[in-house]
């Protein structure tokens, strides 16, 4: 008896060791996720401003007229597109720039990949609050994380 109550303290001991090294690691993991998303979009905006007449993605159309939308974002990102911003099925002639992504990414923290579209003229939130995968404007072709927190150096997310 006192044997399996030795085993048992002991695993105990190890579990708690072990438990919170294991939270550290999904956290981090997560940070570096992010970071490597938040690359990947900010590469595909600049890309993709410079093969469409210097309209940034999120325009319907290429219309820098309409308001941005998620969606515009989304095909323009993942279809094939002419020079004026038109979107199109892989491999529909005449449609021969893109895709550039083959889905656009999901924020690790909250699994989102929706993006808030900043008016032209307006300012970026002031505080995330994960109601979207990601915050963009199009204006500036700035893009940031929809998350509130902060990693272990006390860098906010948001400020990726």
């Amino acid at each position: 008896m006192m044997e399996i109550l030795i085993v048992v303290v002991l695993l105990a001991v190890l579990a708690t060791i072990v438990i919170p090294s294991l939270a550290g690691s999904t956290s981090s993991a997560r940070e570096s996720t992010l970071t490597t998303n938040l690359k990947l979009l900010r590469r595909f905006i600049p890309v993709y401003t410079s093969h469409h007449l210097e309209v940034p993605p999120g325009y319907p159309d290429g219309d820098t007229t309409a308001a941005p939308t998620d969606q515009a974002f989304r095909d323009q990102a993942t279809l094939s597109s002419d020079a004026g911003g038109q979107t199109a099925p892989r491999g529909t002639p005449g449609f021969g720039r893109g895709p550039y992504l083959s889905k656009l990414p999901r924020n690790p923290f909250n699994k989102l990949d929706t993006i808030q579209m900043v008016a032209d003229g307006a300012d970026f939130p002031v505080n995330p609050d994960a109601s979207h995968g990601w915050i963009y404007k199009p204006a500036t072709g700035e893009i940031r994380a929809d998350t509130p927190g902060a990693d272990g150096l006390g860098r906010a997310y948001y400020d990726y």
